[in-house]
């Protein structure tokens, strides 16, 4: 199938066996009942399949979960409430103390936080400019477990060479390849398929498209082979073969700490991915335009997009991703008073920290998403004060294009 079919149809259909339903219920319940003590106590015990509290496992979420793993080509995922809530039970799942990471330098203000915090519980992470074989070897210890990158970084947007990164990986061995593809998503490049391990989302993005649901989503693989030497904390689920790490995910992290994803976000996030590929064909239709208007524009310093010639990223973009170069870019406008005047002059684009949505959205990330991550890592992801993000909608070329004008010329 390809991508608007798979998206439709790929180990989905609805609630046909029930009622006919185009999309699963939500099923708004905490828990479900069974019919006998021995049947729920099966459940339990992993011995059959069902239902018995919804922080485990509920019918809509999993309807998602199989939608997202079928559209990445892995092997089963599992949604949790937020995009950060499922890189940390994934941290929390995999690492131990001792354990280090090496994560590109551009990586989302949010996860750099997260790795900030697990310095407490003895796992260092160690940045590089660039997710490159080059720039990992210099950094590689026998205690790394798991890389971490973006697809496309946010807000750097720099294009990982993800199947170069991933054979430099393969012959180390005993290393996690874990990317974020929330800003490319499997509409322009199927992470599992170019050789990531585990593919992450903040589904509340794209996926979503609407920006009324916030979740995360985990998709596996299934071909890291746990050596549990390396990583100890995987000994009670190396029996589970491929599904080690899902089954893991599910049946101790959610079990115990609780991070599960609502019924109802679970459907708007079905209902809104069904168009994922229309969306995305139009976003980034639109970034390109805008970007290459904003570049004849006086007053703009200068503009990031990968699809831009002028990108250090567009040769890469133009290999590894496909159908387009995503739907964000990047402005500097000379000042951070001049970014927040520009912002403040927009009509369209909504000042928001989301991106994803099918309207415009603008933020000016150093004083909001970067507000309290340290001044240096913030210069090596890109993130100066006159430095505003932009996420392309649906809107009309033309109407984009005048509103950055007057807003830019504006004084």
């Amino acid at each position: 199938m390809k991508t608007n079919t798979r998206l439709l149809h790929d180990r989905f259909d609805g609630d046909k066996k029930n009622t006919g339903a185009t999309l699963t219920p939500i099923y708004q319940t905490s828990a479900f009942g069974n019919a006998t003590a021995e049947g729920l106590e099966a459940i339990f015990r992993n011995k059959a399949a069902g239902y018995a509290y919804t922080r485990i496992g509920n019918p809509t979420v999993s309807a998602f979960e199989q939608r997202m793993a079928a559209l990445e080509h892995g092997i089963g995922a599992v949604a949790f409430s937020s995009g950060m809530a499922a890189i940390t039970s994934l941290c929390l799942a995999i690492l131990s103390t001792g354990d280090e990471i090496v994560a590109s330098a551009g990586v989302f203000g949010g996860t750099i936080g997260l790795f900030a915090d697990l310095q407490a519980f003895g796992i260092t992470t160690h940045y590089v400019d660039a997710c490159t074989p080059e720039q990992l070897e210099r950094v590689i210890t026998e205690k790394t477990r798991m890389v971490f990158t973006e697809i496309i970084g946010n807000p750097r947007l720099d294009v990982l060479d993800l199947p170069e990164v991933s054979r430099y990986l393969k012959e180390k061995g005993n290393i996690l390849f874990v990317v974020d593809n929330t800003l490319a998503t499997p509409v322009l490049v199927q992470a599992l398929e170019q050789g990531a391990d585990i593919a992450v989302h903040s589904s509340s993005k794209y996926i979503n498209g609407s920006s009324n649901a916030i979740s995360g989503v985990l998709v596996d693989s299934g071909n890291f082979r746990w050596d549990t030497e390396a990583f100890p904390a995987m000994q009670d689920w190396k029996k589970f073969g491929p599904y080690a790490l899902t089954a893991k995910l599910r049946q101790k992290v959610l079990m115990d700490m609780g991070a599960c994803l609502a019924p109802m976000n679970a459907f708007l996030n079905s209902l809104g991915m069904e168009t994922l590929g229309l969306r995305m064909e139009r976003q980034c239709s639109n970034a390109l335009s805008l970007a290459k208007a904003l570049e004849q524009m006086d007053g703009i310093a200068a503009v990031n997009y990968p699809g831009l010639d002028s990108s250090p990223w567009h040769e890469t973009a133009s290999r590894v991703l496909n159908g387009g170069y995503g739907a964000i870019l990047t402005a500097r406008l000379g000042t951070r008073e001049r970014a927040f005047q520009v912002i403040n002059k927009l009509r369209y684009a909504v000042n928001i920290t989301n991106v994803g949505d099918v309207r415009t959205l603008v933020v000016h990330p150093r004083s909001t998403i970067y507000a309290h991550i340290p001044a240096d890592a913030c210069e090596h992801a890109g993130v100066t004060e006159d430095l505003i993000r932009v996420s392309v909608g649906i809107e009309d070329m033309e109407d984009l294009i005048e509103d950055f004008e007057q807003a830019v010329r504006a004084k």
